[in-house]
């Protein structure tokens, strides 16, 4: 027998030897399993103005910013309401429907994180369906509409934050309807043709660089 026979017989003999020794069989590391992200304790879940930049938007983008220091080390989540955001007004529906599927599911996975809706011009519209406030279609004819958030879902919303919202031209601003009245901001510049009888239409482009952001960013703190 040669000496290379011998010293393979020798390797497989210690093997079954330490196999039967510690009861197991020696396996291979295998690489780690990533961990899905942990829940956020708030997360702002924001319909931006029409054309404005996919995601959150600069209004979306500005009240995240503000709200961070005011929660201490909690952390926050967003998610960019997924809408065409066009002049097509009646695709504000899709808005609605995209952030209930969002909501569900972060009640779902997430029941204990506390969710802030927010929206700005036509996205504040998508917040006013959600909330259950009559669709602006009965009156301008242009908004689409969808149905108002199950009420086992709107038991999630902490608060919401709006800003140029149409139907406040109309005296419905979202904190005196719907099932978030009682913990929403609507908040509207003066002269901003959109949420009031104004006439300056710039004063419906700044809400991002206004005392508004840290206003509803405040406001929004009391409640998450």
């Amino acid at each position: 027998m040669s000496h290379v026979t011998l010293l393979s017989m020798s390797a497989r003999l210690a093997a079954l030897t330490a196999t039967l020794i510690c009861g197991c069989t020696l396996l291979t590391a295998s690489p780690a399993v990533a961990q899905d992200a942990p829940c956020p304790n708030i997360e702002v879940v924001f319909a931006r103005g029409t054309n404005d930049t996919p995601g959150l938007g600069r209004v979306g983008d500005a009240l995240v910013e503000a709200l961070q220091p005011l929660v201490g080390n909690r952390t926050i989540g967003s998610y960019g309401v997924d809408y065409p955001a066009s002049y097509d007004f009646l695709a504000a529906q899709d808005g609605a429907t995209d952030a209930q599927n969002h909501i569900a599911q972060m009640a779902q996975q997430c029941p204990n994180t506390r969710i802030v809706l927010g929206g700005y011009s036509q996205g504040a519209a998508v917040v006013d369906m959600l909330s259950g406030i009559p669709p602006l279609g009965n009156r301008v004819g242009e908004i689409g509409s969808a149905p108002p958030l199950p009420s086992a879902l709107a038991r999630n919303v902490a608060a919401a934050a709006v800003f140029g919202n149409p139907s406040a031209k109309f005296s419905i601003p979202l904190n005196s309807q719907g099932q978030f009245a009682n913990r929403s901001i609507d908040l509207c510049s003066d002269g901003d043709p959109i949420c009031s009888h104004g006439r300056n239409p710039f004063a419906h482009t700044r809400y991002e660089t206004s005392e508004f952001i840290p206003d509803a960013a405040a406001f929004v703190a009391r409640f998450v």
